[in-house]
């Protein structure tokens, strides 16, 4: 049945509705996937070598990462007339500034600088089976906005501009993987926002391929299993954005039932979106207002939200030796959480409907909270996001899981949020939830994220988690 609502073809919106009930057809797929996520030994036999490797890994490189004043960014600079910081080959990104205005439940205005990067980057991960186990191809990779500088990367993680040499740097490895057809089968392809708060409409294409070729696993690569991944996911900054993305989009097995239909949840998308008109001009950076340049960052005028900021890297065991570049740094940690309960002994999620400025469909399902307190930290209790201050302090035996984790390290400085997953019960989160939340089951997030602008970056975060603690409990 296809849903008559928003400006789409029937054809596509049958499509979605395809899509939340065709998990239930790829039942080889999900089983051989929920093998892989109960096993702890694989070809790295313990999770110590595992360590060891990473530590290993991160005494074999370096990376110094130095903050620097704006003028000394060498081939970036700022636009004489529109104030834009862009690079001298027009490549890569830029900032710019963006102008927001917006109706219905989520009224408000504001101005931001945003990052320009229209080019779609790629993230892929190779898989293969060994013992009749699938095993994913992982790189341990250095990116100048981690906390701890290293963490586990997918297989590819490149922009255009990396791939296709803008830097003059060293090939990607396995590329050839994803950009040429054949070379194995899909198990996942799906373009998938990023940050709609920081980027304007970036996409990155989320890839997963299994290939049965004998593909080494060079210095920086390891072949490990989902249950291996899962340990990792437990340990705080050990994981990064893009894996985390990527594995989010693995197929699973499908719950019978939800709170929500199928098509009731497509329609109240499509009516979230349609209710929530959303203007956002890009206008030249010098003209956002309320914001401030300096000589070494860029800020809002009242200290809050995130500030651009430049910095010069130096590292080794990457594709370019040395570089500098523009950063966006928030003021503050942030508080990602999704409130869980079990409806009918199905498990439940509680998604918002969440508007940014930078999506390319207005609103995407995000986690019940996302936010960075310090933001709010002005306001009384009940002009700041609802659930908040259930997610920052709740009871200890509530907490199915936290850790902390940072977003992408190669745009971003410093930004480290705790994930969390929250059980709760009536008087803490209604079944009928507060206008702009929707109660919405694990299968039915999970098929959501293997299409696109469905399911914002944070929420596939905290759906990789819930994987692995899916699977996990299977296995107890």
């Amino acid at each position: 049945m296809a849903i008559k609502v928003s400006h789409r073809s029937g054809r596509e919106q049958y499509a979605d509705i395809a899509a939340l009930t065709g998990l239930r057809e790829n039942g080889a797929l999900a089983a051989r996937i929920a093998r892989s996520a109960v096993t702890i030994k694989g070809e790295m036999p313990n999770m110590d070598d595992i360590f060891e490797w990473l530590e290993r890994c991160r005494g074999e490189t370096f990376m110094e990462v130095d903050r620097i004043p704006f003028r000394e960014l060498d081939a970036w600079s700022f636009d004489g007339r529109s104030g834009n910081l862009a690079h001298i080959s027009g490549q890569f990104f830029q900032v710019e500034g963006l102008h927001v205005s917006s109706g219905g439940m989520y009224s408000a205005e504001w101005y931001q600088p945003i990052m320009c990067q229209l080019e779609i980057g790629l993230l892929g991960i190779l898989v293969r089976e060994f013992g009749g186990v699938l095993h994913f191809l992982m790189q341990a990779k250095m990116e100048p906005g981690n906390p701890n500088l290293l963490q586990l990367s997918p297989t590819v993680q490149a922009t255009r501009s990396n791939y296709t040499k803008v830097h003059r740097g060293k090939p990607v490895r396995y590329l050839d993987y994803f950009m040429r057809p054949g070379r194995g089968s899909v198990l996942s392809d799906v373009l998938q926002s990023e940050h709609g708060s920081w980027f304007y409409r970036k996409r990155n294409r989320n890839m997963i391929i299994e290939v049965a070729d004998d593909v080494p696993a060079h210095d920086q690569f390891r072949w490990l299993t989902l249950g291996q991944i899962g340990e990792l996911l437990r340990e705080d900054n050990v994981v990064n954005m893009d894996t985390r993305s990527v594995l989010a989009g693995l197929p699973g097995r499908s719950a019978p039932r939800a709170r929500c239909s199928d098509t009731d949840l497509l329609s109240w998308i499509a009516s979230m979106r349609c209710g929530n008109v959303v203007r956002a001009d890009r206008v030249p950076l010098a003209a956002a207002l309320g914001w401030i340049r300096g000589t070494s960052a860029i800020e809002h005028e009242q200290g809050r939200y995130f500030r651009v900021v430049a910095v010069s890297v130096k590292a080794g065991n990457r594709e370019v030796a040395q570089w500098k570049q523009p950063m966006f740094e928030p003021c503050g940690p942030g508080v990602v959480a999704f409130l869980t309960r079990d409806i009918e002994g199905v498990p439940h999620v509680l998604a918002r409907a969440r508007l940014e400025a930078g999506f390319r469909d207005t609103v995407e399902l995000s986690p019940t909270v996302q936010c960075t307190p310090g933001n709010y930290a002005h306001l009384s209790a009940a002009d700041r996001p609802a659930f908040l201050d259930l997610v920052s302090s709740p009871a200890p035996s509530r907490v199915q899981y936290s850790a902390l984790h940072s977003e992408e390290g190669g745009r971003f400085l410093n930004a480290v949020s705790r994930y969390s997953l929250i059980d709760t019960d009536e008087s803490q989160a209604p079944l009928d939830p507060p206008d702009g939340f929707q109660w919405v089951s694990h299968g039915q997030l999970t098929a959501l994220a293997q299409h696109s602008h469905y399911v914002n970056v944070q929420a596939r975060t905290l759906l990789a988690c819930l994987n692995m603690l899916t699977a996990a409990g299977a296995a107890v």
